[in-house]
């Protein structure tokens, strides 16, 4: 399945002097034009995907991340400052309902006119081999919020890549087949700007800044973005499916590489931007306000 990074965004610089800005971001695989119109049935079809692979508790384990990147926003824009308004904003941002919401929305309306596809997806993630790497995804997916198991993880998958060898490279063959770099990246980048154009909304600052040099200083950040990227993914793989066998892996791949698993994953990146550019912006918006000393 595809992975939203542990951050929602990575702060390299603060903009301060901004106007509003608009634009689309960042490039990314776009729905096909003329997409089918969703039915009750292929709604009921999607929604029983979300709930086999369990998605109402990666949202869960997404807020609780986000609520650590709020403290972390705080350290960095305005250190000891924030108080209990600023916890309070985070919290309300970080609303499962909502991600649950606009996650399942997207969801259907990417896979709409997909019932083959989501049927072979459900078929896949029911499955006993499924439900075992979606349990194996999200213990890792928490055992990564711990700095050590971090670090660990980091650890251990540079000894694997130093060593090379056939499950080095299934790794890396999943990490490909599954786009989990570039499309991390991009959701990255899209998030980042989504959270400058935030505080450039709010009015909270004076001056100008072009949509041109926003996004030149955004991109100016992708070679930062892919380094931790690279540095998150592959540690996760290495952790996540360190009790797989090499044949079930071999099977998880086999349903990465058929139309469904590229349908599905295309969809899920979709519906993790629904998710986390919205929220960026208001956390941008939040943050310069805070900033300011207005009440948020």
């Amino acid at each position: 399945m595809s992975y939203p990074l542990s951050k929602a965004s990575i702060l390299c610089a603060v903009f301060v002097g901004m106007s509003a800005v608009t634009g689309t971001g960042f490039a990314r695989a776009e729905t096909p034009v003329g997409q089918a119109v969703t039915t009750p049935a292929d709604a009921a079809a999607v929604r029983a995907l979300i709930d086999t692979m369990h998605f109402d508790k990666v949202i869960d384990l997404l807020r609780v991340e986000g609520l650590d990147y709020g403290a972390s926003i705080e350290d960095e824009l305005f250190p000891d400052a924030g108080g209990p308004g600023w916890k309070a904003a985070v919290s309300r941002i970080y609303d499962t309902q909502q991600m649950n919401g606009s996650f399942t929305e997207k969801m259907v309306s990417e896979l709409s006119g997909k019932g083959d596809e989501v049927r072979q997806m459900t078929t896949f993630f029911a499955s006993p081999l499924g439900q075992k790497v979606l349990s194996l995804e999200l213990e890792a997916r928490r055992s990564l919020m711990d700095d050590d198991t971090e670090s660990a993880a980091g650890l251990a998958w540079s000894d694997l890549a130093a060593e090379g060898g056939a499950r080095a490279e299934k790794l890396q063959e999943f990490a490909r087949i599954n786009d989990l770099v570039d499309s991390n990246v991009m959701g990255t980048l899209n998030a980042n700007l989504a959270f400058y154009q935030g505080m450039a909304g709010t009015g909270a600052f004076s001056g100008e800044m072009s949509e041109d040099e926003m996004l030149s200083d955004v991109w100016a950040q992708e070679p930062d973005i892919r380094r931790q990227t690279e540095d998150w993914v592959y540690p996760f793989l290495n952790l996540a499916y360190s009790s797989l066998e090499d044949d079930d892996l071999d099977r998880y791949l086999e349903f990465s590489r058929s139309d469904a698993g590229q349908v599905m994953n295309a969809a899920l990146f979709a519906a993790f931007d629904a998710v986390f550019v919205p929220m960026s912006r208001a956390l941008g918006a939040a943050a310069a306000l805070q900033i300011k000393g207005q009440d948020i």
